[in-house]
């Protein structure tokens, strides 16, 4: 089992944990990695975006000029793609990019983001993620102290003063165990958790 150093708020070491290989020992399977990352992307996509063809654009009944003897190229009508107005060869129509993954795939990949954080020393435990009252500087003071700028903050459970506290920090986002994500994982740089949300992972992928 891999062991990691447990801090306190203020970054000193308080003690250590030890943590299941089955979800943060795991072979790193980089292609499901892409996978759960694409999958979540096209999953947000809105695919509502719309353009008409030629058969949908208005005007164009008859042709613009005479075949032959005018000196221009041919044309039959103003609908045409290469005309102002005309429709769009090809053009993108409201669709849904979605597509699924089975629930063992999505789960190797989150336990390879988690098994690939703990290996470049990028995933720090907390014992306790509290404050007072919400204020920002406070959040950001916390994570300079345990060098962690960067960060996915897993709580164990929705602490809103913690969320309103990290809310404005442009590189920061908090996150619970039940919506943890590849996608995330991999954007921010460190991920910090609470002993609690480190348990409460490892019950839940294991």
């Amino acid at each position: 089992m891999a062991k990691v150093s447990v801090l306190d708020m203020t970054g000193k070491v308080v003690g250590d944990m030890e943590l299941s290989d089955q979800v943060f020992g795991v072979e790193v399977n980089e292609h499901l990695v892409h996978l759960a990352v694409v999958q979540q992307l096209a999953n947000n996509r809105q695919g509502t975006q719309s353009a008409k063809t030629r058969n949908e654009v208005s005007g164009g009944g008859k042709k613009p000029w005479r075949q032959k003897g005018t000196g221009h190229a041919r044309q039959g009508s103003i609908r045409a793609a290469q005309w102002k107005g005309g429709g769009i060869i090809f053009a993108p129509k409201p669709r849904d990019y979605s597509f699924k993954m089975n629930r063992k795939e999505k789960q190797a990949a989150l336990k390879s983001a988690l098994t690939a954080k703990v290996a470049g020393e990028k995933f720090v435990v907390i014992d306790k993620i509290a404050l007072p009252e919400i204020k920002t500087k406070a959040m950001a003071s916390f994570l300079s102290a345990v060098k962690a700028e960067k960060a996915l903050v897993i709580l164990s459970s929705v602490d809103d003063t913690v969320i309103a506290s990290a809310r404005n920090i442009p590189t920061v986002k908090t996150t619970q165990v039940g919506t943890l994500n590849v996608y995330d994982l991999l954007k921010y740089e460190t991920v910090v958790a609470d002993q609690d949300a480190v348990k409460a992972i490892e019950e839940v992928y294991a």
